[in-house]
């Protein structure tokens, strides 16, 4: 069993991936603050509650967009486990051919994802991954990354609406009956709901005409669970997308 781990800006998803199944899925808050030690106890915990020995684990992969954890996981799993884990990144093989500025500059998440994809969807593709910021990129029918589009995502845009106003209340991310809402709490609701559901349709189209023809769209993320629903697309939902890849990218990198 190996553990494959996405450091996200918000949040740290944790998979326990055996044979290509991944059969637990676990998330702890990311925090700067937090030590190695208290990182490989927390992880341990939680492990131990699901009566998982982590003597099972025989590797690790991670992918961080949070630079200044990066170490600090890699040594949290070393604690653990005694592992040196993989971290996704230069002179990591992906397969993948990005045809980007600066391919070096794409996050491991965004890799592990489109790696994920492929290995389940024929291309075209469009991925679109809903955490702290709303990623939508684009494989071509080669497969190859060819870019996309990053813009706020919705608990990021909500709470900036609340902190930056003086008679906007924090609201929960949910949907309301209608879009035409008649109160301030649900006209903030449907703008966040609804109007990322409306984004996502509009970036697709923008997307597929440029692509010059039409693309299967796959969503994962914390958020897409909220909002894939209300799109008029047709959306594939896969939950732990990036946890998939890393498996895969695991794999092909200790053969």
């Amino acid at each position: 069993m190996i553990l494959a781990i996405d450091v996200g800006n918000t949040n740290i998803s944790i998979g326990c991936v055996e044979n290509g199944t991944i059969s637990l899925v676990f998330t702890i808050s990311t925090s700067i603050p937090k030590t190695e030690d208290e990182y490989a106890i927390g992880i341990k915990s939680i492990l131990d509650f699901h009566t998982i020995d982590s003597g099972a684990i025989s590797g690790a992969i991670v992918a961080s967009v949070v630079p200044p954890l990066t170490r600090v996981l890699k040594e949290a799993i070393k604690l653990l486990t005694g592992i040196d884990a993989l971290i996704i990144g230069a002179g990591v093989k992906t397969g993948l051919n990005i045809l980007i500025d600066d391919p070096a500059g794409l996050g491991g998440d965004t890799v592990a994802a489109a790696v994920g994809a492929l290995a389940s969807y024929e291309p075209p593709l469009i991925i679109i991954d809903m955490g702290t910021a709303t990623k939508m990129y684009v494989l071509d029918n080669k497969g190859n990354f060819i870019g996309g589009a990053i813009v706020p995502g919705m608990s990021l845009s909500i709470n900036a609406l609340s902190a930056g106003t003086s008679q906007l209340p924090y609201v929960p991310i949910e949907a309301p009956s209608k879009a035409i809402s008649r109160n301030t709490i649900d006209c903030m609701k449907s703008g966040a709901v609804f109007g990322a559901a409306s984004m996502i349709d509009g970036m697709i189209g923008r997307f597929e005409s440029e692509l010059g023809k039409s693309a299967q769209t796959i969503i994962t993320g914390g958020l897409a669970e909220l909002v894939y629903t209300h799109c008029k697309r047709d959306i594939i939902h896969v939950p732990h997308l990036l946890l998939r890849g890393l498996g895969i990218l695991y794999e092909k990198n200790n053969p």
